[in-house]
Parts: structure tokens; C-alpha cells; sequence
């Protein structure tokens, strides 16, 4: 019940920053949640920049590795920390007292935050930050005017330039779009399976229909 209530409350809070900016153009994300090669990319770059200050605890490194193919060595190798184990949640190892210190406000929790803000939101806010003399960390972003949340990319925008950064972004939202709804991919493959099947009973229901009406007149 208290997780059921905690994930309605993150719903209902503005993700990565504290206030909704004002509506602008965004930038169509190219999300292909079938690309297991770019999921663990993404999930490389959330594990290692996002997690220093943002939780997603309702997602587990363990269903992250089973569902992305992510070999258990790799896994423990390159995307635990020391005291993480593979069927924790994800969870910050930032104190609440020094985010409220340094943030103003506890970074909230990204596990829904694609889901809640849409995939094209996610990516034009991450491709999105600009340097901005005025404000407190030296950088604002176009999809959302005045946030609180510094560039903790730059370095990265920087090394791969703007071409490869936007890829690596892409591939950040759509880990993102993943977490969101894990279960999503799985849905639709048995879509398809069950479609086929109604297709194929279609026609043995078809015959039967037509051989018990057509005595009736």
C-alpha cells in the first residue's frame, strides 16, 4: 500500500525540477525499445550519472539485466557499486539532508518520469541546457526555463560533441521509456501471439457457424 501511494504521489509531482515550464516545440525522441544494444547504453548512463543524485527505486538491477540481456559478471563488474546487490532497488546514495542543502528540494524519483512527462519531453530536456551566467549553476534549458537542476552532463556533451551526445541522450531516454513500463515490450509481443490465434480460431468458428445455420431458414 505505501509503495502503491508513493508511486500515485510521484505522479503527481514535476520531474527533475520543482515548477512546469511554459509549453514549448519538443523534439520527436528516437525511441526503439526493441534495440537491447542502445537500452544498455542507456542504462549505463543512467547507472553512472543520474543515480548520484535521483533514485528509481520500483526498478531492480536485477529484472534491469534479466530484460536487457546484461551478463551477471558485467553487471556486478561495471554497474554496482560496493554495497549494491543485484536484487536491490535502484537507489541514490545521497543523503536526503544534503540534497535539500545543495538542491533546495529532494531530487525525485525517475523511475515514471518518461511515463509521466512522454518520451519527447525526457529527451528535449535533456538535449536541452544552455549556459546561463544568471543562474545558480551557470546553465537554464529550454524546455524548462529556470531549473533548479545543474548540466551534470556537460563533460559528456563536451567529449562526443553534439552529434554524439544527442545518440547518447536518445539511448538515455530510451532506458528511461523501459523503466517507465518494463513490462511494456513483453505486452506487446504477446499481442501478437494472441491476435494470431484469434485469426486461426477465426476460421474453424467461421465453418462452424456456417454449418449450424444452414439448416435454418
Amino acid at each position: 500500500m505505501k509503495k502503491l501511494l508513493s508511486a500515485l504521489l510521484i505522479m503527481c509531482v514535476p520531474v527533475f525540477a520543482q515548477a512546469a515550464g511554459p509549453a514549448v516545440e519538443l523534439t520527436p525522441a528516437p525511441i526503439n525499445k526493441d534495440d537491447k544494444v542502445s537500452l544498455q547504453r542507456g542504462a549505463q548512463i543512467f547507472i553512472n550519472n543520474c543515480l548520484g543524485c535521483h533514485s528509481a527505486q520500483y526498478m531492480r538491477y536485477e529484472r534491469m539485466a534479466m530484460d536487457l540481456d546484461i551478463p551477471a559478471d558485467i553487471l556486478q563488474k561495471n554497474l554496482l557499486f560496493t554495497s549494491e546487490r543485484v536484487g536491490d532497488t535502484m537507489k541514490t546514495a545521497m543523503p536526503t539532508e544534503l540534497a535539500k542543502k545543495w538542491f533546495g528540494t529532494v531530487p525525485p524519483d525517475l523511475t515514471l518520469a518518461a511515463r509521466v512527462r512522454g518520451s519527447d519531453w525526457v529527451y528535449s530536456y535533456l538535449t536541452g541546457f544552455y549556459p546561463d551566467a544568471k543562474r545558480p549553476w551557470g546553465v537554464n534549458n529550454h524546455v524548462f526555463p529556470d531549473v533548479g537542476m545543474p548540466h551534470v552532463l556537460a563533460n559528456m556533451e563536451a567529449q562526443l560533441g553534439e552529434k554524439g551526445f544527442k545518440e547518447a541522450m536518445a539511448d538515455l531516454t530510451n532506458y528511461m521509456v523501459y523503466m517507465a513500463e518494463p513490462m511494456r515490450a513483453e505486452r506487446e509481443r504477446l499481442g501478437v501471439y494472441v491476435l494470431l490465434f484469434l485469426a486461426i480460431f477465426a476460421i474453424p468458428v467461421y465453418f462452424l457457424n456456417r454449418e449450424y445455420w444452414k439448416d435454418v431458414h
